[in-house]
């Protein structure tokens, strides 16, 4: 068993490690990830007692606490009982010296010197193990490709048969085939043993290891099964490490996590970076502590719902535009609502800004029913029209349309706000001087319209963006620009997005997750990967079938049928929905 109590370290008084706690069980492999400074490396290090710094914290190993041991304690450990795969193979290997002749140096380190055979056998043995033959092993470094050296430093490893084996980013470098390779190797060879996964490959890590441990500036800030973690992230560092990590399936356009990681910051480590922080997050550190099936660092829990529809009706005389809706949208994600024209879709948007009144059912915002639509809310909730012509009078110049938001909220001196609304247009890619300011709409072109009318929508800095249809009536150049924007823009800001479309093609470039709707229902829901790779509902593979889509049919279903079949399985029940 390895256990690891309140391990600290630090370079020059610079904290690194800030007190990381850890079980690991024989059989356990546990993938630690984060972003290049998070202390992946260095936790690795002071496992092994290599570590030039200074290290405090127990590290136990079937009760021997290797923290006490001094340096000769320590040489008998290394390589024996634990040993670990260096994360840069050209300083790893010496180049005065064949590939047997390290190997071998490696298992005499902790055996007496016996006989050659025996020893030559085992090495032979171990370069056949990691898919390498004797003429490898009369070979020098410089002779071999990087993925024989990243094999031939996994047998150097393995030589004594360790309990634990720590992989410093075992396929770091690789091309993807022989990443591969190696991966696949690595779950041959570590069976039975505790294996610590340090990477910031997520695939990697997804391959290797059952339980996954997200590290940010010296401190795990969550910790689960992998599987689930990947899938359900639920700290907001978690949910970036995601979108910035590009694989085959996803759909959503890459996103980055804006700022940067900072060492020793009073209060939680990620605070300056996180789109949900309160006033607490910056004063005190939050404990690792259980919730749910997670371990998770959050003064808040994780990452917490923003909206939520419990039962939602909307009627028009008695005709139920929307018909018993439940659907969350937690902060800082995208969903898209999908469905044909007629589906409910915009008298949903229009019900949770309070264009219409509805009928029956809860509307929760930040956890509270929402009982009025009054400044507070129209601060925290701004909505994006189909047309912009909706929410910009023919009568105002640029600058007036984006100021009123601020008159109307009362926002600063005169001065004040004709700053706030510069930049607000800056931001969308807008000029500021004087000439464009004083133009009215019908001066300006359709795409420069729509960004003023998004600059108006943010220009309260709203928590939560309803954006009907935004790019509808744009060229593909200008809707590309747009999308490209908004999913900029929820970088930089954390902004909820429910984006709605008749487009499934474009939703899945855009969106978290995706809410099939038909007849006022949702029909499906789920990750948009899963959405739109695995559909379930007839419905939802209506619409990926006549997506667009410019390549020739070379079979699968007919497209282009009329939509009348579609309705008669519209009564079926939500499908993929889960919970959050």
């Amino acid at each position: 068993m390895l256990e690891i109590n309140d391990l600290k370290a630090s370079y020059d008084g610079a904290e690194v490690l800030a007190g990381i706690d850890l079980d690991l069980l024989r059989g356990d492999t546990l993938a630690i990830i984060g972003e290049s400074g998070a202390g992946k490396t260095t936790l690795g290090l002071a496992l092994m007692g290599l570590l030039e710094g200074r290290v405090s914290g127990r590290i136990l190993l079937d009760g021997k606490d290797l923290t006490a041991l001094d340096e000769g304690g320590l040489q008998k450990v290394r390589g024996k009982d634990m040993a670990m795969v260096f994360q840069n193979v050209e300083d790893a290997l010496d180049p005065l010296m064949t590939i047997s002749s390290q190997i071998e140096e490696a298992i005499l380190a902790h055996r007496e010197r016996g006989d050659p055979d025996v020893v030559g056998d085992r090495v032979d043995g171990l370069l056949r193990s990691v898919g390498l033959g004797q003429e490898k092993g009369r070979s020098f470094p410089h002779q071999l490709s990087g993925g024989e050296k990243q094999r031939v430093l996994i047998a150097m490893a393995l030589a004594n048969d360790p309990q634990v084996l720590i992989l410093d980013e075992p396929t770091a470098s690789l091309d993807a085939v022989t990443k591969a390779d190696i991966v696949q190797l690595l779950r041959e060879r570590i069976r039975e043993k505790i294996v610590l996964v340090i990477t910031h490959d997520l695939s990697t890590a997804a391959k290797l290891a059952e339980r996954m441990a997200v590290l940010y500036a010296g401190r795990i800030v969550e910790l689960g099964e992998t599987r689930d973690l990947l899938e359900n992230p639920r700290h907001p560092y978690t949910r970036g490490l995601i979108r910035s990590s590009p694989n085959m399936t996803t759909t959503k356009d890459l996103q980055g996590i804006p700022g940067r990681m900072v060492h020793g910051v009073p209060g939680c480590p990620f605070s300056e970076r996180c789109t949900q922080r309160i006033e607490r997050c910056g004063k005190e550190v939050p404990p690792l502590s259980k919730v749910g099936d997670r371990m998770i660092a959050c003064h808040r829990g994780g990452i917490v719902p923003l909206l939520e529809l419990e039962d939602l009706r909307t009627k028009f005389d008695k005709f139920a535009a929307v018909d018993g809706v439940d659907l969350t949208l937690f902060e800082g994600e995208t969903i898209a609502l999908v469905g044909e024209s007629g589906s409910g879709k915009t008298t949903l948007a229009k019900t949770v800004i309070g264009l219409f009144d509805h009928a029956q059912g809860e509307i929760r915002l930040e956890g509270e029913p929402l009982r009025r639509r009054d400044r507070d809310f129209y601060r925290r909730v701004q909505m994006i029209y189909q047309n912009p012509k909706e929410s910009i009078s023919h009568r105002m110049t640029v600058l007036d349309a984006v100021i009123e938001p601020l008159l109307v909220q009362k926002v600063g001196s005169a001065a004040e706000r004709i700053e706030i609304a510069k930049k607000s247009l800056e931001e969308v890619e807008l000029p500021s001087d004087d000439a464009f300011l004083k133009k009215y709409p019908h001066q300006i072109s359709g795409g420069e319209a729509q960004r003023v009318a998004i600059a108006r929508a943010l220009v309260l800095n709203p928590k939560l963006l309803i954006a009907d249809e935004p790019t509808s009536s744009l060229d593909a150049s200008v809707q590309a620009k747009i999308l490209k924007l908004l999913l900029d823009l929820q970088e930089k800001r954390g902004l909820a997005i429910l984006f709605i479309t008749h487009d499934i093609a474009l939703a899945r470039k855009v969106s978290d997750r995706m809410a099939v709707m038909l007849k006022g229902k949702i029909v499906e829901e789920g990750a948009t990967s899963e959405v739109t790779a695995s559909p379930v509902h007839p419905y939802t593979m209506r619409l990926l079938d006549v997506a667009p889509n410019p390549a020739p049919t070379r079979g699968g279903r007919e497209t282009g049928k009329a939509g009348s079949e579609i309705w008669a399985v519209s009564e079926a029940p939500l499908l993929r929905a889960r919970e959050i």
